[in-house]
């Protein structure tokens, strides 16, 4: 398909289709406090790092975002375990502070569910690259969110970002596949990337489950399994997502 990947800071008419594209994210994620805070300050303070794709009709058919941030500081210079949520506090509050960022981060690539299948992630993830390379950066890092891994959620993180496949060698993982061979390499896992926590009624609201025994309880979408304590009344779930470095 022909795509136009333009910037929203070029084309800031397309905010609102793009405030309403629908994305793929589970229910329950969006639940994710620092990402509800945060998620739509980028659109607003970031746009020249938010890349649209329109197909030839000029409807909104994917989106990237990404921040930029500091990682060359005291205190930080390896990616968090903190992960995405962690990320989007750094450029924020480096943004606050006026300092110069070093380093991109992706946060989201999402294709409406009509053109799911077609290449367009790995476009927009390439787009992005070399959004990054065009504003003068040399590395862009991305807390992946391995789209295959909710399959196999009793599984390790470290274990499952490691899988291979025999053939060539790539990623087990599609989402993470895609990463490599764009140039991506894995570095390392994200063990607290994003943390939702709610009452047993809010979890039995955003899924459709009991939540009606202790421990842990698979839901579907989710990387691992969300734990469950029932005599206090709450659930939590810590997602685990896998940093990927790209370098420019």
């Amino acid at each position: 398909m022909e795509l136009k990947i333009t910037t929203l800071a070029d084309r800031p008419e397309l905010a609102d289709a793009l405030d309403r594209m629908p994305d793929t994210w589970p229910e329950f994620i969006l639940e994710d406090l620092v990402g509800w805070a945060n998620f739509p300050r980028i659109a607003v303070e970031f746009p020249q790092y938010v890349l649209v794709a329109t197909d030839p009709e000029g409807a909104v058919v994917a989106r990237a975002f990404s921040v930029p941030f500091v990682l060359d500081a005291p205190g930080r210079g390896e990616l968090p375990v903190g992960g995405w949520d962690q990320v989007l506090l750094w450029a924020f509050s480096d943004l606050r502070r006026g300092r110069t960022p070093d380093t991109v981060s992706a946060i989201d690539i999402t294709v409406t569910t009509g053109h799911l299948g077609q290449g367009i992630s790995g476009r927009m993830l390439a787009a992005m690259r070399d959004n990054a390379r065009r504003l003068g950066f040399g590395q862009v890092v991305a807390p992946v969110r391995p789209n295959g891994k909710h399959l196999r959620s009793g599984q390790p993180m470290e274990e499952y970002a490691r899988l291979t496949r025999p053939e060539d060698g790539l990623p087990e993982d599609p989402w993470l596949r895609v990463h490599a061979r764009a140039g991506g390499k894995v570095d390392s896992v994200a063990t607290v990337s994003m943390t939702v926590r709610g009452s047993l009624a809010q979890w039995r609201e955003w899924t459709g489950l009991p939540f009606d025994t202790d421990g842990p309880v698979e839901v579907p979408g989710a990387l691992v399994p969300v734990h469950c304590a029932l005599a206090h009344g709450y659930a939590v779930y810590v997602e685990p997502n896998v940093w990927v470095r790209h370098q420019l």
